[in-house]
């Protein structure tokens, strides 16, 4: 998912590299664009982390020249390797379909039944002087993008500026390294993604090559399971931990029997923005949406319960269709907000190793979707509530995570519904805690429409 986070300020000079990661300038997350705006499109702004600062005075003016000139799609592609020629634009996009395990992009979204889109827009409709990753839906490319700037801790002026269109030394570098990545995972592994560009940089523009003996004698550093795991020994029946979790939550009967809620409160963005109004509407059994009231306008997230969309002020497209990982994410997120499906939902079920989080034990618990989708869940030991899930998009350059945590669990008509949410993508994050929560209530069937682009303020 791609979504935007303002915050305006510097870290504290002792912090170290990987801490100051965490005082962010954020507009819009992408290590984007050798590609020139098209005409009709809102430009988009954003910064990995603070060394490269972007004052709040340059955001608008940004923000201003762009809805003067009437362009966009600042973000595409420091993820261009190498050209290809327009006649082999279907097959690029053959081989990356099959790459990311799904059938093909060109007939993605494309449904019978009510009006939808007829498929997602591709990064080269999107996007000038896209020359690799053709051939892919808009999200997936955006979320290419948001793991490029998370591997390397930059932000997408890093590589950018000052002219967006611009080849630059780190661009052509980086066009290098896709290639280098794509040729290491099609000759070794025949084409899976096991290696990434999180695989040698974390955090870093430079790989580390010596390992630093302070942090191999020093503490032990927090383990998690891997993406993908297979019963292990010694680990709980995922049946009994999934039954503690239906229980914790009010039984089966009680589940049944709330259909609907609508929830307000307020958001806030990574490290605390200012907050701003948010609602939640959810209808049983997989329909949401997440409105939340931003000072640089609305932004909007909706499963209808087929198709999924984002419209934000600040998305590379005024609506961004949500494909495959994605659309599977939001198709869980919309279930699980009143898991009384939570068994069928996901198949496959198996358990790891029982973990922590933030020094509590979890349960540690992994499904596969019907379509392949992958997604583990962190249910406390104690209590057996779900405190968090890990779910993931397949991109073309490995996959993108995106995690959820939940707390402050409150009755609402007798099933216990999380108050507070944290929801956290490679692009930013979201902070949302609910006030007042409205259970079985009659919700207009527009408010799980697709939405109406986000005009920015």
């Amino acid at each position: 998912m791609i979504h935007y986070e303002v915050r305006l300020t510097c870290p504290p000079k002792h912090h170290s590299r990987a801490e100051a990661g965490h005082y962010r300038t954020r507009v819009w997350l992408v290590l984007v664009s050798d590609m020139r705006p098209r005409k009709g499109d809102n430009m988009q702004i954003g910064s990995r982390r603070m060394r490269f600062v972007v004052t709040g005075a340059t955001i608008v003016w940004l923000i201003g020249v762009a809805l003067v000139r009437g362009g966009t799609g600042m973000s595409t592609s420091a993820a261009a390797a190498s050209a290809i020629p327009s006649n082999k634009k279907a097959e690029r996009g053959t081989v990356l379909s099959d790459a990311c395990g799904r059938p093909g992009f060109v007939q993605a979204g494309a449904q019978a039944g009510p009006p939808q889109p007829q498929r997602p827009q591709m990064s080269e409709e999107a996007f000038k002087n896209v020359q690799v990753l053709k051939g892919i839906p808009v999200d997936e490319f955006m979320g290419a993008m948001g793991l490029f700037s998370a591997a390397l801790s930059m932000c997408c002026l890093e590589c950018h500026a000052p002219d967006w269109a611009a080849d630059t030394p780190r661009k052509r570098t980086a066009r290098k390294m896709v290639q280098m990545v794509e040729t290491i995972n099609r000759t070794n592994f025949t084409g899976r993604k096991v290696v990434s560009c999180w695989t040698c940089h974390r955090q870093s523009d430079r790989p580390q090559v010596t390992p630093s003996l302070d942090v191999v004698y020093g503490e032990p550093i927090y383990w998690a399971p891997d993406d993908l795991f297979q019963q292990a020994a010694g680990a709980p029946s995922p049946g009994q931990v999934l039954d503690k979790y239906i229980q914790a939550v009010g039984g089966a009967e009680r589940l049944a029997k709330l259909t609907s809620f609508v929830g307000k409160g307020k958001a806030t963005g990574y490290a605390g923005s200012f907050p701003s109004p948010a609602e939640i509407y959810v209808k049983a059994p997989n329909q949401r949406t997440t409105i939340i009231h931003t000072e640089v306008g609305t932004k909007t997230m909706t499963f209808d319960g087929r198709a999924g969309w984002l419209a934000s002020p600040v998305t590379p497209v005024p609506v961004m269709d949500l494909t495959g990982g994605e659309l599977d994410g939001a198709r869980l997120d919309a279930e699980l907000s009143i898991p009384g499906r939570v068994k069928q939902v996901l198949g496959q079920w198996r358990a790891s190793l029982p973990s922590d989080i933030a020094g509590r034990p979890v349960n540690v618990l992994q499904g596969t979707g019907a379509g392949g989708a992958v997604a583990t869940l962190y249910f406390d030991v104690e209590s057996g509530l779900l405190k968090r899930v890990v779910r993931y998009a397949n991109s073309a350059m490995g996959r993108v995570p995106t995690q959820i945590d939940f707390d402050d669990y409150r009755a609402v008509a007798g099933v216990k519904v999380p108050f507070r949410w944290s929801f956290a993508w490679v692009s930013g994050r979201d902070v949302v805690e609910l006030s007042e929560v409205q259970p079985n209530v009659a919700i207009d069937a527009a408010k799980f429409a697709k939405p109406a682009p986000a005009v920015p303020r």
